[in-house]
């Protein structure tokens, strides 16, 4: 049985603990509100995207197909997986990985990956795998100038054939509880099909030159999002993680100090017998 010293030292070792995960899941709330914010304010602008984007290809002439919209055989596919940069955030990490790294194996192609995260980023290449741009290092409130470089790669790539499909993967923010992992082709767009368009527009100078200059920023756009959302999973992730840590910090503490109690209690009543048999030895000699 530990003694009453080492078991005081445990549990000022595991209060500091709770301290430091307390803190840890204040700061992730506050985080996660200003990310739950950011990603409800960006789902209509990319769903009114998607609209104004269907309607376009509608319009398109079959013998005009924008690049980012033609479907191609595939012999090579890129997979653009976003992660965080910091671990302590539950599952998440882990279900991105592990669907991306699925994709990877699966595939009958070779894979290139291309990394939003030190996360994923340091999966893949201690596994060897084609890593061909990654960006990390980005704040808690992107930007679309953030997201630009990756953008570029992923769009200049498919235009020049560097690789015909495009997979994206992320956790997708459902509640404070729940995230999902989304698994989803970016590239080729594949609009939104619908047999009955409810608006009409006019296109000027017309549908072919708006849907050049529409379809690049679509698909930032579509990553921003994307990241926006990885972002708000993570810090929900990480505030429930650090939560049910600060939970079993304080159910080992109640444990120790039992165990204390019973420990002291135990060398009470050893010293109260040792006194009592010393005495009784006095009084018989």
């Amino acid at each position: 049985m530990p003694s009453t010293r080492e078991i005081r030292r445990r549990i000022r070792s595991v209060g500091n603990t709770a301290q430091i995960t307390r803190a840890m899941e204040m700061v992730s709330a506050v985080k996660m509100r200003r990310a739950q914010e950011s990603v409800l304010a960006s789902r209509p602008f990319s769903g009114r995207m998607n609209v104004l984007l269907t309607h376009l290809a509608a319009h398109q002439p079959p013998d005009e197909s924008h690049p980012l919209l033609q479907v191609r055989s595939v012999s090579r596919a890129a997979l653009l997986l976003i992660t965080s940069d910091r671990g302590l955030a539950g599952p998440v990490n882990a279900n991105a990985i592990r669907q991306g790294a699925s994709i990877v194996v699966h595939s009958d192609v070779p894979v290139s990956v291309i990394s939003i995260g030190r996360k994923g980023r340091d999966w893949m290449i201690r596994r060897g795998r084609d890593v061909i741009a990654e960006v990390s290092g980005l704040t808690d409130r992107p930007t679309l100038l953030d997201i630009a470089p990756v953008a570029r790669v992923v769009i200049d790539g498919f235009s020049k054939r560097e690789f015909d499909r495009v997979d994206l993967v992320y956790n997708q923010f459902v509640t404070t509880s729940t995230q999902i992992v989304v698994s989803e082709q970016l590239l080729p767009v594949e609009p939104t099909t619908s047999d009955r368009l409810f608006t009409e527009y006019i296109f000027e100078p017309n549908p072919a030159a708006v849907l050049r200059a529409l379809l690049p920023r679509y698909v930032e756009v579509r990553i921003y999002e994307a990241v926006l959302e990885a972002i708000a999973s993570e810090h929900s992730a990480r505030m429930i993680a650090m939560h049910n840590a600060t939970q079993n910090a304080q159910d080992v503490i109640q444990s120790l100090t039992l165990l204390y109690n019973k420990t002291r209690q135990a060398s009470i009543t050893t010293e109260i017998l040792e006194i009592a048999s010393g005495a009784d030895a006095v009084q018989r000699g």
